[in-house]
């Protein structure tokens, strides 16, 4: 049977290699830190597979074909094709599309209903976090996109269940293989509002309190009073919310936080003990 060796999760701020040159040293030190941190951290974990929760940046999908979730069938995945990730070394990316049709089959046995794509683009939002982090060479990698760009969403508490739906999947898969989970994405952020650029870092406080302390029903609530108050692009921690469901909802621990107004981002980076599952 394969098993769940390591859960993360981590910002994936565009401008952290697009306007790096623009951020100041303390913010870069900090970032850079917590991006190595939780590379070494994955690394040390050994995964054979990696399943990544990232939303996508209108890269494969668009307003006429918006798929809530989505798993990445494929045997292999596109690297990112932002022009200013044209440095990113993940130009092609293998999947596991064993492991991957293993998840869309008890996906739909516990009544859920993804979409399926066998031919994937990673953008940034996969690929900051790899590459930045220092994971060369990756391991395969099986996508799974989440939509958070574009009301309506997948509700916070389905998002819960699509974590512990991810962990049973794991825990049944019958090759004897290590897997790991990274969700990217948020904290608070704004992109193409009125308000892009204001960080809200109490909430951002708020929130990593809540996955601290790892109970459900007040995690969900926070989210769902809140969100809809603080930036389109702090949708996209739902992400971490499946992740926190595939930890069990518990051992979540704060690698680094960086309210770094230089790249529009709260920016967190995370990983759970899963040997603290309950």
């Amino acid at each position: 049977m394969a098993r769940l060796v390591g859960v993360f999760a981590s910002s994936h701020a565009p401008l952290i290699i697009r306007g790096w040159k623009d951020v100041k040293p303390a913010n870069q030190r900090e970032l850079t830190s917590s991006l190595t941190e939780l590379g070494r951290r994955i690394k040390a974990a050994r995964p054979d597979v990696l399943i990544e929760i990232s939303p996508d940046h209108w890269v494969n999908f668009f307003i006429n074909n918006l798929p809530s979730i989505c798993v990445g069938m494929g045997e292999e995945h596109e690297g990112p094709a932002e022009p200013w990730m044209k440095d990113c070394p993940f130009k092609k990316i293998a999947g596991h599309p064993k492991l991957a049709n293993h998840i869309l089959q008890t996906a739909l046995e516990r009544d859920f209903e993804p979409s399926v794509s066998h031919h994937l683009t990673l953008d940034h939002g996969f690929c900051i976090p790899l590459w930045r982090g220092g994971l060369d060479p990756l391991p395969p990698i099986v996508p799974i996109i989440f939509n958070d760009l574009e009301p309506p969403y997948p509700s916070v508490r389905r998002c819960l269940q699509w974590g512990t739906m991810l962990a049973e999947a794991i825990r049944t898969y019958p090759e004897d293989i290590r897997v790991a989970v990274l969700a990217t994405g948020g904290l608070s952020h704004s992109i193409g509002e009125p308000t892009m650029g204001e960080i809200d870092e109490p909430f951002d406080r708020e929130c990593i309190r809540h996955f601290e302390k790892g109970d459900e029903r007040p995690l969900i609530d926070f989210l769902n009073e809140r969100l809809p108050t603080i930036g389109n692009g702090a949708a996209e921690i739902r992400n971490w919310v499946a992740a926190h469901g595939a930890a069990g909802k518990r051992g979540f621990e704060l690698i680094g936080y960086c309210n770094c107004p230089e790249v529009y981002v709260g920016c967190g980076f995370a990983s759970w003990d899963v040997a603290a599952r309950a």
